[in-house]
């Protein structure tokens, strides 16, 4: 076999391919022998009609079509490991010449992995904010706790923020009734901006009894993007009556007995999720600085495949209605236009950050051990409500198993490019974050995991005591991608866990039907 390869562009390669048909002795055999399987010929049991005699009944022209649907794609994965280039995506093959017992021509165009310089990480400087716990930030988390042991207790008077109100609702769009937006008897939280746009502003002053009307635009549904007419009528106004802060209460609401010991471990816990914010910010700043500093050529087939993607889960929202996206997209003051430069803008920089972390990776030599990915797996599955199990399965439905592979993989390499960065606080001082990201030099795969499981922790063990981890404080030593949801393919850049040649998962489009 002959192969030559030219570089279209930077990203972007043609492969030529010569193969004698001495070389595809075996295809054919192996076409002979399916054919004969597949044909009753008289006089012959099934599969053993000779060569001569299929090519006689069938014509030559249906051994050549096996031979070159088997050979074609084994022969071009020949010529780029002989080019020694990386392929993305599929490539678009055209067989170019067949001459019958001579050779077998085609070509081959398809995206590769760019050559990429990793700029000098170890220049990079950013500045984080302070992840001081202040008396008044443990004062806010001991009345989030207050208020999880709090009583509702009725009052007359007119509605404040906070008040807890029982209501009735309903709306009409051009003086349709919206169904969907009929509710009554319903507990709300004035101030949590749980509901509808507008709504608590109109709550507030009202008593038990009243009714009031006010315009908002709805954000889903039918009639997602216009306007509404909102009835909201008050049944019962509540506040909420907090217990008194001491040491009886640090007894009922902790494993503690002094209100003294139960602020100290609010008081920790707190620093741990400031801790992790300042380590996602981190992650985040170095990462931008980092893509403002690398050149890295992005292959359009790729980009264009992340940009469906986000596209078809942008319009899922709204039953693949494009009318109704668009409706919403300008009732938030931009238009469709702008819409769709900016999803252009995210994926072209998912697809930067993906490639580029992808080549530190293979620079630091960045391995990832079985127990890594198990561990990410089983975070994922416990993220999204299911089994290990289950989540693996609907992994490898949706061809992301690569995918949450890859994603590992890239934040093991950006935890080396934060190790290497200088990060400073507001006062220019040094912020050692070395138990998110290790030190300098160093991959430690569990860091990743104790830094997930420390917000998981704060998260679950101080409830409103604890608020405020972000999800990517969860995700702090991870690249932005989103591949570890097995239902959400926007990673399109994969690297296969069991081989050395990368390869895109192309979306599968009907997952997100």
């Amino acid at each position: 076999m002959k192969s030559t390869v030219e570089h279209l562009s930077p990203t972007r390669v043609k492969l030529a391919v010569e193969v004698p048909f001495d070389e595809l002795k075996p295809n054919f055999d192996k076409a002979y022998k399916k054919i004969a399987q597949q044909v009753r010929i008289p006089g012959f049991r099934p599969g053993k009609a000779p060569a001569r005699i299929l090519d006689q009944r069938l014509g030559r022209g249906v051994v050549l079509e096996e031979v070159v649907n088997e050979a074609v794609p084994a022969k071009y994965g020949e010529a780029v490991t002989e080019a020694e280039v990386q392929p993305l995506g599929q490539p678009d093959i055209e067989v170019t010449e067949i001459e019958d017992g001579d050779k077998l021509a085609f070509t081959a165009e398809v995206d590769i992995r760019p050559e990429i310089t990793v700029p000098d990480y170890t220049s990079i400087a950013v500045e984080v904010d302070d992840a001081e716990v202040t008396d008044d930030d443990v004062d806010e988390q001991l009345t989030g706790l207050q208020a999880r042991f709090g009583t509702l207790t009725g009052v007359d008077r007119a509605v404040r923020n906070g008040d807890f109100v029982v209501i009735d609702l309903s709306a009409t769009v051009d003086g349709e009734a919206v169904e969907e937006a009929q509710t009554s008897g319903m507990s709300h939280e004035v101030g949590s901006g749980q509901l509808i746009e507008g709504l608590d502003e109109a709550l507030e002053g009202m008593s038990a009894g009243e009714t009031k009307q006010f315009t908002t635009k709805l954000v889903a549904g039918d009639h997602a993007g216009k306007d509404a007419e909102v009835t909201v009528s008050v049944q019962t106004v509540k506040e909420r009556q907090l217990p008194e802060a001491d040491d009886e209460f640090a007894q009922l609401a902790s494993e503690f007995d002094t209100l003294d010991e139960l602020k100290d471990d609010l008081r920790t816990r707190y620093a741990r999720v400031k801790k992790m914010e300042q380590g996602s910010q981190a992650r985040d700043r170095v990462l931008e600085a980092l893509l403002e500093a690398a050149d890295v050529p992005l292959p359009e087939s790729v980009v264009q495949s992340e940009v469906e993607v986000r596209a078809h889960e942008a319009v899922h929202e709204f039953d693949h209605d494009e009318a109704r996206l668009t409706e919403y997209v300008e009732s938030q003051g931009q238009t469709r236009e702008e819409f769709d430069t900016e999803l252009r803008t995210s994926a072209e920089q998912a697809v930067k950050t993906q490639l580029l972390l992808d080549k530190i990776a293979d620079e630091a030599n960045v391995q990832v051990e079985q127990q890594e990915l198990m561990e990410r797996i089983m975070m994922q599955a416990q993220r999204f409500g299911v089994s290990p199990e289950e989540y693996i399965q609907q992994a490898q439905q949706a061809n992301q198993l690569g995918a949450i592979f890859a994603d590992v993989r890239r934040g093991k390499a950006l935890a080396t490019v934060v190790q290497s960065a200088t990060i400073t606080g507001p006062g220019g001082s040094d912020v050692d974050l070395s138990e998110l990201f290790g030190t300098a030099g160093e991959v430690e795969g569990e860091t990743v995991d104790e830094a997930t499981d420390a917000t998981e922790d704060a998260t679950a063990e101080g409830a409103d005591a604890a608020a405020g981890p972000t999800d990517d404080a969860a995700q702090v030593a991870d690249a932005d991608t989103d591949a570890s949801d097995p239902a959400s393919p926007s990673s399109q850049v994969e690297a296969d866990a069991t081989a050395d040649t990368e390869v895109v998962g192309a979306p599968d489009s009907t997952s997100r039907a």
